[in-house]
C-alpha cells in the first residue's frame, strides 16, 4: 500500500470512527425522547405550535433515524448531512434550557451553558462524516 493510499484509508477509518460516535448519540437521545419525554417537552420553545410532546416525540424520531442512517455505510452521506441540519435544528431548545435553568444550581447551568457551544463540533463532525463517507 502506498502513502496516498494509507492516508485515504486512515482518514476513512476515522470518519467511520465519528460516524458511529454520532449515531451512538443520536441513537440514544432518540431513545431518551420516547421513553422519558418529560424533560424534553419542558425545553420544546413555546414559539412552536402544537404541544410540546409532539415535538418531543418527533425529535426523538428524527434522532432514530439519523442515527441509523449514520450507522449504515450505505447511507451514511445523507446521514451526516441530515446529523448537521438536525443539530442546528435542536439548538433554539437548548438556548431555552439555557434560559429555564439559569437560576438552577451551578452543575445545572454548566450543563445547560456547555451544551451550546458543543453544537459547533457536533455539526463539524457530522459534515466530515458526509464528505468522506464512499
Amino acid at each position: 500500500m502506498n502513502a496516498p493510499q494509507i492516508v485515504a484509508r486512515t482518514g476513512r477509518d476515522r470518519a467511520t470512527r465519528a460516524a458511529i460516535r454520532l449515531s451512538a448519540l443520536l441513537l440514544g437521545a432518540g431513545t431518551l425522547h420516547l421513553v422519558a419525554p418529560a424533560p424534553f417537552d419542558s425545553i420544546v420553545p413555546r414559539a412552536l405550535p402544537g404541544e410540546p410532546r409532539l415535538w418531543t416525540h418527533a425529535s426523538g424520531v428524527a434522532e432514530l433515524a439519523v442515527g441509523t442512517a449514520l450507522a449504515v455505510p450505505r447511507t451514511r452521506r445523507i446521514g451526516g448531512l441530515a446529523a448537521a441540519a438536525l443539530f442546528v435544528a435542536v439548538f433554539p431548545a437548548n438556548v431555552a434550557m439555557a434560559g429555564q435553568w439559569w437560576r438552577r444550581p451551578l452543575p445545572y447551568r454548566a450543563v445547560a451553558l456547555g451544551r451550546l457551544p458543543l453544537q459547533v463540533p457536533l455539526v463539524t463532525e457530522a459534515l466530515k462524516v458526509a464528505r468522506t463517507a464512499r
